[in-house]
């Protein structure tokens, strides 16, 4: 079975994410961004979900997580939360 780990921030609206994403481009720290800004509580710990097997999360995570590239920020990505970005930290097939 797949298995992943990534972090994300969860934030309520696409400008936010969109402003958050092009500070991380910039080179603010991914986890710091998170602490600050994510309303799930990973935030707390930089955005870390941990691992976890497809099929966990929403459909439209699990949509990047299991076949977007690693260690690039995607996103946003809207679910029934708000607004995510998400990193790809590793995968296994």
């Amino acid at each position: 079975m797949p298995t992943a780990q990534a972090r994300h921030i969860l934030v309520p609206s696409e400008d936010t994410a969109n402003d958050l994403k092009t500070q991380i481009e910039g080179g603010t720290d991914f986890a710091d961004v998170a602490k600050e800004h994510s309303t799930c509580p990973s935030g707390k710990s930089g955005g870390d979900l941990g691992s976890f097997g497809k099929g966990q999360m929403v459909p439209e995570f699990d949509a990047v997580i299991f076949s977007e590239e690693l260690n690039v920020v995607h996103g946003p990505v809207q679910t029934q939360f708000g607004y995510h970005l998400i990193e790809i930290t590793s995968r296994t097939d």
